[in-house]
Formats: C-alpha cells, sequence, structure tokens
C-alpha cells in the first residue's frame, strides 16, 4: 500500500487496534506500518512522531467515546458530570493502556468543545462561576484519568492481574504495619466499587467548596 493510499484515520485506528495486541511499550510506527502494509517513512506524511500519533488516537478514542454514550441536553450537572466521567472511564478501559495514551495527549480536532461546552453550560447555569465549572469538571477527569492509570497498572489486561500484585502476599510483606496492610484490598480490588466512590467523593467536595448547585 501506497503513502498516499493511506489516511490519518487508517493509521490512528490501526494504531489502536494494534494496542490491545502489544500495549503501548510495543506500539511502534515500524509495527503499525507492517499492518497497513506500508514502509515506516510514509507515516510521517500523515505524523511527525508518535506523540503526534498519540494524540489523533487519542482524539478518536474521544470521537467513539462520546459516539457511543451520548448526554441528554437537559441532564443536570451532577447526572452530566457522573455520566462523562463513567463514560471516559469505560472508553480507556477497552483499550490496553487506554489511560497512558490518553494522559497528555492534544486532541487533534474541535469535536471536544461541543461536549465541553454543554458540561459547562449546565454547571453555569446552576450558579458556578465558569472558573468553578473548569475546576469541577477538570478536577473529575483528572482523578478519572489518574484512576484508570492505575487500575490498568494491577490490570493491564482486563481480568489478568500483574505479576507483583498478590494482595496476601503483600499483607504478609507488611505485617508489621497492619493498617497499611489491610488497605491492599482496597487499594488494588474492588475497582469499581471504589471508583464510583471517589465520584461521590468529588461531587460532595465540589458542593462543599463551592456552596453551589
Amino acid at each position: 500500500m501506497a503513502a498516499g493510499k493511506i489516511d490519518r484515520a487508517q493509521v490512528a485506528d490501526t494504531a489502536l487496534r494494534l494496542l490491545n495486541e502489544v500495549g503501548l511499550n510495543g506500539l511502534t510506527l515500524r509495527a503499525i506500518a507492517d499492518e497497513l502494509d506500508v514502509k515506516a517513512p510514509a507515516l510521517y506524511w500523515h505524523f511527525k512522531d508518535k506523540q503526534a500519533l498519540l494524540d489523533e488516537m487519542a482524539t478518536e478514542m474521544y470521537r467513539r467515546m462520546v459516539a457511543g454514550t451520548p448526554i441528554p441536553p437537559d441532564t443536570d450537572w451532577r447526572e452530566r458530570l457522573l455520566a462523562a466521567n463513567r463514560g471516559l472511564r469505560a472508553a480507556l478501559l477497552s483499550y490496553r493502556d487506554g489511560a497512558k495514551v490518553f494522559s497528555g495527549s492534544r486532541f487533534t480536532g474541535t469535536e471536544h468543545a461541543a461536549q465541553m461546552e454543554e458540561n459547562l453550560r449546565a454547571l453555569v447555569d446552576a450558579g458556578f462561576t465558569l472558573q468553578q465549572a473548569v475546576r469541577a469538571f477538570t478536577t473529575a477527569y483528572l482523578f478519572t484519568v489518574g484512576f484508570v492509570t492505575e487500575e490498568q497498572g494491577v490490570y493491564p489486561v482486563p481480568g489478568e492481574r500483574r505479576e507483583g500484585y498478590d494482595v496476601e502476599a503483600r499483607a504478609r510483606m507488611l505485617a508489621d504495619h497492619p493498617l497499611s496492610a489491610a488497605a491492599g484490598s482496597v487499594i488494588f480490588e474492588g475497582y469499581d466499587e471504589g471508583y464510583e466512590e471517589g465520584l461521590k467523593l468529588l461531587l460532595a467536595g465540589i458542593e462543599a467548596r463551592f456552596g453551589t448547585g
């Protein structure tokens, strides 16, 4: 396949498929080129370096997330924050190392602005200032990305715990520190429950801090 026969969308789609097979560390431009049956330099017509490709991958992940989890326009700010972040977590977990790809990447388009506008509008209409609205949603977003980064560190592939995260072995090693030992089951298990509890803490904190809504 010649360089002119591939486009950015094809490269990003191929990269996302390979990501689930090899993880971020194994995702090289050469591997993507081989999958597309082109020479690696052909990819540089579309992406100047790997980070530029990661930016496009993150953007495509976001496009798919929004398409898969639409939020009704009349949703209040609390439910909107919950829905947006639950959808983000699900999207990140659907890709191996999804959170690492997403974190620090720059969106290549403007599609994200539509949902961002709706999210901020819901908070501003509820009485938040724009700065407060941005702080609220940004904090929730950073919590979600950070949470999934840690979650995927323990479970790189769904259902497969990474070696070294045996909770019982950890407890035995930390036997002289009983609270720290017992905390392992809370930290490294029950991620769905832990995430939902974290979101509730965030909501409570937003309301307590800003006294709005």
